[in-house]
C-alpha cells in the first residue's frame, strides 16, 4: 500500500505562491463540523467583552487532508516546543474547550 503523503516518483514539485495583498486573519476560536466526506473548520476572533464573534474564514477539506493537516500541526508544534519550550495548557476545573469557549453560542440558522 502506498503512503498518501508521498507524491509519485516522477512528480515535479508544486510551486506555492503567496499573492500580493493576501489577507491575514487572526483567529483564537475554531468551530469544527463534519459530514461523511468533509471536515469544515470555521474561524473567528473572540475578544473579551464582545457579545458576538463573526466567522471570518471557512476551510473545507477532505477527512484525509484534515488528518494530514493534524499530523503537520503536531510536527510543527513539536519543533516549536523544541525551540521555545513547552506550551502549557490550563489544568483543573472544566475541560479545556469549556474553559476557552464555554460562553460562546453556536451560530443560528
Amino acid at each position: 500500500m502506498s503512503n498518501p503523503q508521498q507524491p509519485p516518483a516522477n512528480t515535479p514539485p508544486i510551486n506555492i505562491e503567496f499573492p500580493s495583498g493576501l489577507p491575514t486573519h487572526y483567529a483564537n476560536f475554531a468551530l469544527i463540523m463534519h459530514t461523511p466526506g468533509e471536515i469544515i473548520v470555521n474561524f473567528a476572533s473572540v475578544m473579551p467583552g464582545m457579545q458576538s464573534a463573526p466567522i471570518h474564514t471557512r476551510i473545507v477539506m477532505t477527512p484525509l487532508h484534515a488528518k494530514m493537516m493534524l499530523n503537520a500541526l503536531a510536527e510543527n508544534l513539536q519543533k516549536y516546543e523544541a525551540q521555545f519550550g513547552e506550551i502549557k495548557l490550563p489544568t483543573g476545573g472544566p475541560g479545556l474547550a469549556e474553559q476557552l469557549f464555554g460562553h460562546t453560542k453556536p451560530p443560528t440558522g
